[in-house]
């Protein structure tokens, strides 16, 4: 006896039953093949649908102008329930509100000094930035650092962006301090944005807490960093300049 009969018989199946139990078999395997084939046609193609959502949206936010703003705590938004509503994300919201094509960066650093800054701008700079912002110099004068070190710093800071990225109109945004450190200090400080940006060529806002520095309800309890309503003086103030320099 071969073993084929054999097993027939202890399956104690006709060969006809074999035959059509062998080839229902064989129907399930196909369709479990078929089905599985075609989850990875549908999971290809998902795959190739998002990849291409991915590299659309990188597309779109590389066809994007960047605004950096490169600051101290003023930018970072110090103090805030919502980085939302510091002035880099509000002067956003008045860009999109006009549909213009420009995405605003906060490269704010609470406790940054020009020297921090000088030592963090050459990879800061190496995306393609179209307008530069550069707040800086509050925390120097209230250490009482050097005019002149402070001032070459943010020279060092002006002469990177220039030669990395000639094309970047810069925004100089001047700072004052309060009367106690001394009547020559403060005025010798407040000189010199406007002499940096007439040395330079730079847009110049003059004190970018204009309306807010100083006024209590504008600011937080330290009386240094402004609240969301102080944020939203500060991003009008800025925008006054910003909006000559990108709507054409």
């Amino acid at each position: 006896m071969s073993i084929n009969q054999s097993k027939r018989l202890q399956l104690n199946l006709p060969t006809v039953e074999v035959s059509k139990f062998l080839k229902f078999c064989y129907f399930i395997i196909a369709l479990a093949l078929f089905a599985c084939g075609e989850d990875t046609s549908k999971s290809t193609k998902q795959n190739k649908q998002s990849t291409a959502e991915i590299e659309e949206t990188k597309v779109s936010t590389a066809a994007s102008k960047i605004i950096l703003c490169f600051g101290d705590s003023i930018t970072a938004g110090y103090g805030l329930d919502d980085t939302n509503d510091a002035y880099p994300a509000i002067l956003q919201q008045k860009i999109d509100s006009l549909a213009l094509n420009y995405t605003v960066i906060n490269s704010g650093v609470s406790g940054e000094t020009t020297a921090g800054g000088k030592s963090r701008i050459d990879w800061v700079i190496k995306q393609d930035v179209s307008v530069f912002l550069l707040e800086l110099g509050a925390n120097d004068g209230l250490r009482g650092v050097p005019i002149s070190e402070t001032r070459a710093n943010l020279q060092a800071i002006i002469d990177i962006v220039q030669t990395k990225s000639p094309e970047t109109t810069i925004i100089l945004a001047g700072m004052e301090l309060p009367p106690n450190l001394g009547q020559v200090y403060t005025k010798e400080f407040r000189q010199m944005y406007p002499d940096l940006a007439k040395k330079n060529n730079l847009k110049l806002i003059p004190f970018i807490l204009k309306d807010v520095g100083g006024i209590a309800a504008l600011n937080q309890s330290d009386g240094i960093h402004p609240t969301a309503e102080g944020h939203k003086i500060v991003a009008n103030t800025v925008w006054e300049l910003l909006k000559t320099t990108i709507i054409l």
